[in-house]
């Protein structure tokens, strides 16, 4: 199963993965009509800030999924047809708000739907082959692939770096 990887030397905090979220979780799926949106569409990773280097924080889709366990409705499930993706059903949810409190990395957040205050976590774009986010980051920070396929990078990464040390 591909997961959303970062590349952390490269990410330079612009925020553009925010916005393709955002719109890509809208009603038009553009950006000059999300904008006017009620409500305004929510994005469903944050960029955040720690010691002088930004850091986009998203879903992990754990194996052990804390949220998953402390979903009391239901509304969190791990969606099989999708490769185990963690997945949530806003029809189901009660508002308790416990995955927010258990979730690790503090990426699940909340929405308007129907009127009511929901989960919203990461669903990875179920309609994309490629997640908004990570399409739309101008210095390929974020990268979707599968952990052998990221690991053989970091390698190959590692490398290169020590190879041009050499000498």
């Amino acid at each position: 199963m591909k997961h959303i990887f970062v590349r952390l030397d490269r990410c330079t905090g612009c925020r553009e993965c925010e916005l393709a979220c955002a719109v890509e979780h809208s009603a038009s799926k553009e950006l000059l009509t999300a904008i006017f949106e009620t409500p305004p569409p929510r994005k469903r990773l944050y960029v955040e800030s720690g010691d002088g280097r930004s850091v986009p924080i998203l879903c992990r889709h754990c194996d052990d999924a804390p949220c998953l366990a402390a979903c009391l409705s239901g509304a969190i499930y791990r969606d099989r047809a999708r490769e185990g993706v963690v997945v949530q059903r806003a029809d189901k949810c009660i508002g308790c708000w416990t995955c927010i409190m258990v979730c690790p990395y503090g990426v699940i957040g909340r929405r308007l739907d129907g009127g009511r205050w929901v989960a919203a976590k990461c669903d990875r774009c179920p309609d994309r082959a490629i997640p908004a986010c990570v399409e739309a980051c101008p210095t390929k920070a974020l990268v979707y692939a599968e952990p052998e396929e990221w690991a053989r990078m970091a390698r190959r990464t590692v490398a290169t770096t020590l190879a041009g040390q050499e000498g």
